[in-house]
């Protein structure tokens, strides 16, 4: 009966391979201040990889990142560049 289990019961399932050396998300902080595209990824992102600082910056905790493409759906252009990880990288589901 998996259907019974929770969504965060799900994605705890899954693994996750860290690239330590280069992270797949890179926010330019100026665009991203001017355009509100910042508060959008904190509020949208459903594994909340986003978060805004004291400061007012976005930080981006790269290595729990689902790969949904949600973040491009929002950011406006320039804002946020965002790849796959490299080959072996990145998030492995084990549920679908």
């Amino acid at each position: 009966m998996d259907f019974l289990i929770s969504v965060p019961e799900r994605l705890a399932r899954n693994v996750y391979v860290t690239d330590e050396v280069e992270s797949h998300i890179e926010i330019n902080q100026e665009i991203a201040r001017a355009t509100g595209t910042g508060k959008l990824l904190v509020q949208v992102c459903p594994a909340h990889v986003y978060r805004e600082e004291a400061d007012g910056t976005i930080s981006a905790e790269y290595a729990a990142c689902l790969e949904c493409g949600t973040c491009l759906a929002v950011a406006a252009p320039g804002s946020l560049t965002w790849h796959y990880p490299a080959s072996g990288m990145g998030i492995a589901f084990r549920e679908g």
